[in-house]
């Protein structure tokens, strides 16, 4: 056989990294190696390299007696080897990285630089068609590996356990197998290998960032820059040395924005590492047949930069359906020694995962007033202290909604056309609206706040009430927070406001009124697309609409509540006692809101008085008076409309009784009228509308009717 030329390798296009952390050394002891079995592939297939071009690919009645002759399990390329030497040693240091790093022995090493030599130089792949007697396989089958790394058929048999699924090699995906063809069902001899592409690009100095992205992966080096985070003093000294113990454990509580990344990067700050984040919600987007090895391909990343893990969203896999995707994300993390962070808002005991871990867990807050109004000055430049404080009161933003929306006020600051670009009051207020409330439109109607203190009319003791409750919304921070008042409440820290009238008495206005005062959002919740007919329905629908809302204290509206909030029936059967049960929920909600929530019932007596006692404000809106319903036809005209001077309106306050709803459909039918008729609103427009409200109200009121209680 011709002399194996010296020359040093070429690493080929599909490589990444650094030439100098190739394995030279290794891949010439690997040469020498593939020579040997060179010279004994000339005798167990007796051929030189250039006697057959047809070798492979043609059996005749000499090479099936050789194959009978020889012994079953002996490596036919071993003859006169007595031992098997490494063909890695101390110096080829992402080899011994790697190994430490998987707990590899010296033998998964070596296969490993066996099935990667074709990733660096190409003529191995020659090599290979010819060791495998079969010009189409350029990649190593199991049987090359262990013919080229066994001395006896003892260490063949036994090397085949570095082969199956529960192995270092495959468990860890740094080793694919392949059937050539797919589908063939080879045996595991005849299985071809390939070094997964992370681990070339490992193993040949890289760091990933030449391949493709994983969406379900972001990859964060240590940061040394994350300094403030919303862990206590206590925290900061207590966690790191948890986490640095191996297998821990750590379970962040909190709504999104709360700071659960900047806490991750901080604990991988103080253990000198970097961070390793995976989203469960993309990998399970994928389909489900791929998630359990995703999650064993994000325990590698892990694994491979020695790194922090970190699960976002880790409840996606609490839902009912999603039991078998929590069995294989556990049976993914067993395989992994170091620290742990999961993320999530509810609130998790993992059991399967902590048993032998440390475990812990951190409830990370919503920022009080203080802390908000801190954050909001460290964002947001050129406004005044009680400017800031302002949008602290009015809207419970985590870190992380604050910094967002000042970045998008001051997108608003720089693309204002004219005037200086920093950035407004108004503007901070209308990016913090945008940032709240983003879901809370599936199971409730949005009221754009028009309407202020001039445009309602109701009794002094009334309107008093509803300023009262402005007033407290405004100084909740200082009463609740500086005065120390919170630390003696362990619920209703909110603001819960009963309405009760007829209809048409103003309650939807009055919420507008304190909407707009207050600069808040107002929703109107439909109970009726609320309450599920589905046991458990209601309580995670109203657990949407409480939980979207909480962060910017939008306003809620129940709207004709008594649909819900009727007196506690008797249980007579399941359906009393499920009744009663979503009421006592929402009642719950309501009282861990920090907000403003609004009941508004036409029928008082329908509400029993323990619910009542529940409520910090019960404002009655009683039919208007005279006065007052002359007050509501004065302010119901906008300046704009055209009206003639001699409209009675005195008079019309004084001879119908109807409420400030029925006012206001009269006024608007009227102006439609005069709009077809070509001119300005007049008293035939006023008969004509009144008598069409009459007609819906069930009465009738013909023009007789109008003369004589217009002329009394």
């Amino acid at each position: 056989m011709a002399e194996v030329k010296r020359t040093l390798p070429v690493l080929s296009e599909n490589a990444t990294g650094s030439p100098e952390a190739a394995p030279w050394a290794a891949l010439e002891r690997l040469d020498l190696l593939l020579a040997e079995a060179a010279r004994s592939a000339e005798v167990v297939y007796g051929v030189r390299f250039d006697d057959d071009r047809f070798r492979g690919l043609h059996l005749d009645a000499g090479e099936v007696g050789r194959l009978l002759d020889r012994m079953p399990g002996l490596p036919p390329l071993a003859e006169g080897r007595t031992r098997s030497v490494p063909l890695l040693d101390e110096k080829d240091l992402r080899f011994v990285a790697l190994g430490q790093r998987f707990e590899l022995a010296a033998l998964d090493l070596d296969i490993l630089l066996v099935a990667l030599a074709p990733e660096i130089d190409p003529r191995y792949e020659r090599l290979y068609a010819y060791l495998q007697d079969d010009v189409t396989r350029k990649r190593p089958g199991v049987d090359l590996i262990l013919n080229l790394l066994s001395a006896t058929a003892e260490e063949k048999l036994a090397g085949h356990r570095h082969f199956l699924p529960a192995s270092p090699l495959l468990r860890h995906q740094l080793l694919q197998l392949h059937e050539d063809p797919p589908g063939s069902h080879a045996t595991l001899l005849s299985r071809y290998c390939k070094v997964d592409e992370r681990i070339v690009d490992y193993l040949l100095g890289g760091d990933g960032s030449a391949l493709h992205p994983d969406d379900c992966l972001t990859i964060f080096p240590a940061d040394s820059r994350i300094s403030e985070t919303p862990l206590s003093e206590a925290q900061r000294e207590t966690l790191p040395r948890l986490l640095a113990e191996g297998r821990a454990v750590l379970h962040l509580r909190g709504v999104s924005g709360s700071g659960r990344r900047t806490v991750a990067a901080y604990l991988a700050r103080r253990l000198g590492c970097g961070l390793v984040c995976f989203d469960p919600n993309r990998a399970l987007a994928r389909g489900e047949d791929d998630f359990q090895a995703i999650c064993r391909r994000v325990v590698r990343e892990a694994r491979l930069r020695e790194a922090l893990l970190f699960v976002a969203e880790v409840d996606t896999l609490l839902d009912d359906d999603k039991d078998a995707r929590l069995r294989e994300f556990s049976q993914a993390l067993e395989d992994w020694d170091g620290p742990t962070v999961l993320a999530g808002e509810l609130p998790w005991r993992p059991l399967s995962l902590y048993r032998t871990r440390p475990f812990a867990r951190v409830e990370l807050e919503i920022p009080d007033f203080t802390e908000r109004a801190r954050l909001w000055g460290r964002e947001v430049t050129g406004l005044s202290a009680e400017e800031l404080e302002a949008v602290a009161a009015r809207f419970n933003f985590t870190p992380g909604q604050i910094r967002a929306a000042a970045h998008s006020a001051g997108q608003m600051a720089r693309s204002r056309q004219g005037g200086p670009s920093r950035i407004q009051a108004a503007e901070l207020f209308d990016a913090c609206r945008r940032h709240s409330n983003q879901k809370l439109g599936a199971l409730a109607r949005k009221i754009d706040p028009r309407h202020g203190w001039d445009d309602i009319v109701l009794p002094e003791d009334a309107l008093e009430q509803l300023r009262e409750i402005c007033r407290q919304a405004v100084h909740r921070p200082l009463v609740l927070g500086q005065w120390g008042f919170e630390r003696k409440l362990s619920y209703g820290k909110g603001l819960n406001v009963l309405f009760s009238g007829p209809p048409g008495t103003g309650k939807t206005l009055a919420a507008e009124v304190i909407a707009c005062d207050l600069g808040l959002d107002l929703y109107q919740i439909d109970l009726s697309r609320v309450v599920s007919k589905y046991i458990g329905e209601t309580e995670k629908n109203l657990d949407k609409i409480f939980t979207e809302a909480r962060t910017s204290n939008a306003i809620l509206l129940f709207d004709e509540a008594d649909a819900l909030f009727g007196k506690r029936s008797e249980v007579k059967d399941a359906h009393d006692r499920y009744a009663n049960i979503e009421t006592g929920y929402l009642l719950q909600k309501m009282e861990e809101y920090e907000g403003i929530a609004i009941l508004a019932t036409n029928l008082r007596g329908n509400l029993d008085e323990a619910f009542i006692r529940r409520m910090s404000f019960c404002v009655e809106f009683l039919f208007p008076r005279e006065g007052e319903r002359r007050l509501i036809w004065e302010k119901i005209w906008p300046e704009q409309a055209p009206r003639r001077t001699d409209l009675p309106l005195e008079r019309m306050a004084e001879r119908f009784e109807i409420s400030g709803g029925n006012i206001k459909n009269i006024a608007l039918a009227a102006a439609f009228l005069a709009a077809h008729d070509g001119g300005e609103i007049s008293v035939r427009h006023l008969l004509r509308a009144t008598r069409r409200e009459y007609q819906k109200m069930g009465k009738i009121l013909d023009d007789g009717d109008f003369r004589e209680r217009m002329d009394d």
